[in-house]
């Protein structure tokens, strides 16, 4: 049979036990606060990546627009020369910066050159969000806003009358911003797509 000193060593005792429990609870709980961590973080990577997505989108949609001296409605626009109104330039319109009473969602005077969108603001819409071109909020993308600015500037040995740098600005859930910048440039001696 057992010796009273070999009973004494068959099982675990509660105060063993009580410390097991305590030391499988605090790496448990670590583990899970790195769990934690990393799936939030994980959420704030997906807001960025769809804030980005937008930016893309909304600066390639700019970049693609005719850059022209004349309003694109011009019947010169085409074969203008210069910013004036005259024999070698538009016939009636010349195209500034911001719109000219065109809306990126109107469907019978919608933005029509790069200029245009200088101002956009999705928040100005009742409710903000991001919307299509149509004009409709598009399901998920209420929590983001997006604002476009245009502005003539030299790019290497082209002048500022010639370039334009669009700025993308994406703000959305969880303090996201995202800034995106890109130019267009004239191209002799105008440029319709």
């Amino acid at each position: 049979m057992f010796t009273s000193e070999a009973r004494r060593q068959i099982g675990i005792s509660l105060i063993e036990q009580i410390v097991f429990i305590v030391i499988v609870g605090v790496a448990v709980t670590g583990v899970l606060a790195v769990l934690n961590a990393t799936s939030r973080a994980s959420a704030d990577s997906l807001t960025q990546k769809q804030a980005l997505a937008i930016a893309e989108a909304l600066l390639e949609e700019a970049q693609l627009q005719p850059f022209t001296y004349c309003d694109p409605d011009d019947t010169q626009a085409a074969t203008a020369l210069s910013a004036t109104v005259g024999a070698t330039g538009c016939n009636a319109t010349v195209e500034a910066i911001g719109p000219e009473g065109e809306s990126r969602y109107s469907s019978t005077t919608p933005f029509d050159n790069v200029n245009d969108y200088h101002g956009f603001d999705s928040g100005t819409a009742s409710p903000s969000g991001i919307r299509d071109i149509g004009g409709s909020l598009i399901t998920g993308l209420d929590g983001y806003v997006a604002g476009v600015n245009v502005a003539g500037q030299a790019l290497g040995a082209i002048g500022a009358a010639e370039s334009l740098l669009i700025t993308v600005t994406v703000t959305g859930p969880y303090n996201t911003q995202v800034v995106l910048q890109g130019y267009r440039v004239r191209y002799a001696p105008n440029s319709l797509p």
